[in-house]
C-alpha cells in the first residue's frame, strides 16, 4: 500500500499474491481482519536537530521525502512495520533465534524457533513472518505449536504457504510460530540465502544466513561403465 500525492490523500492498494489466491477461491475466504502500517521509505538519519530555522524544521526533509508506490511482491513491501506497544513498556521487544548462520547439506532439515525477548507472551497469537530470499536454496514452510506447547493457550497464525520444487527462484514469505527449512542441494556450486524473521505483534527483526553445501559425488576406481 502506498500513500501518494502530497496535496491530496490517496490510497493506492493492490493485492499480494496470497490475497489474489484467496479472492480467486471465492466462498468469502478473502476477509480483511487486520492491517499494518510501515515506514520503509523513511531515513531517520535525516532528522536534523541543527536546522537553522528551529525545531519546527527538524523533520522537514523527512516530511517531503517521496513515497514508494505499491508493488505486488509482498516480500519487498512493508519490511519495517509500525507497532503499538502497551503503556509503560520500557524495553523494545527483540526477536531471537539463537543463531546467526545455518549450514546444511542436500535434503537436510532444520526447524527455526524464534522467541521474543523483553516482552512476555509477545508474538504468541499471530506469530512471525519469515522471508526466504531464494526459494531455490531450500523448501520452506511455517509451523504452529499445539496448545500444550504454548502453555495451554490456543494459537492461530495465518495459514503458511509451502515453496514447491517447481517454483522459480524468488523471495517468498510465510507466517507461523516456527519455520522448517529443507535444503535443496546443487552439484554445481554452494548456494546461499537469507532468512529474515519479523514479529507480527511486537515488531523486531532478525536475519539468518543460510548456506547449502554443494552436492559431491564419487566414483569407484576401476569400476566399469554399465548400461
Amino acid at each position: 500500500m502506498g500513500y501518494l500525492n502530497n496535496n491530496q490523500i490517496t490510497v493506492d492498494a493492490i493485492l499480494t499474491r496470497r490475497g489474489r489466491e484467496l479472492l480467486a477461491r471465492g466462498r468469502n475466504e478473502f476477509q480483511i481482519t487486520h492491517f499494518a502500517l510501515a515506514d520503509d521509505e523513511i531515513d531517520y538519519s535525516l532528522w536534523n536537530t541543527d536546522h537553522p530555522l528551529g525545531t519546527a524544521y527538524y523533520g522537514i526533509t523527512l516530511e517531503n521525502m517521496p513515497l514508494t508506490e505499491a508493488v505486488v511482491d509482498e516480500t519487498q513491501m512493508m519490511k519495517y512495520k509500525l507497532v503499538t506497544l502497551p503503556k509503560r513498556t520500557v524495553r523494545i521487544p527483540i526477536i531471537s533465534v539463537g543463531q546467526t548462520a545455518v549450514t546444511l547439506t542436500n535434503g537436510e532439515e532444520i526447524t527455526i524457533s524464534p522467541r521474543t525477548i523483553n516482552f512476555e507472551g509477545g508474538n504468541t497469537t499471530f506469530g512471525y513472518t519469515a522471508t526466504l530470499s531464494d526459494s531455490d536454496v531450500a523448501s520452506f514452510v511455517g509451523v504452529t505449536r499445539t496448545p500444550a506447547q504454548n502453555n495451554g493457550q490456543d494459537v492461530a497464525p495465518s495459514t503458511p504457504r509451502t515453496i514447491t520444487d517447481t517454483e522459480a527462484a524468488q523471495a517468498i514469505s510465510v507466517t507461523g510460530l516456527g519455520f522448517t527449512l529443507k535444503a535443496k542441494g546443487s552439484t554445481l556450486n554452494q548456494r546461499k540465502a537469507t532468512l529474515a524473521i519479523v514479529g507480527n505483534e511486537t515488531g523486531g527483526r532478525v536475519s539468518i544466513s543460510l548456506t547449502v553445501n554443494r552436492i559431491t559425488t564419487g566414483t569407484t576406481p576401476g569400476a566399469g561403465i554399465t548400461e
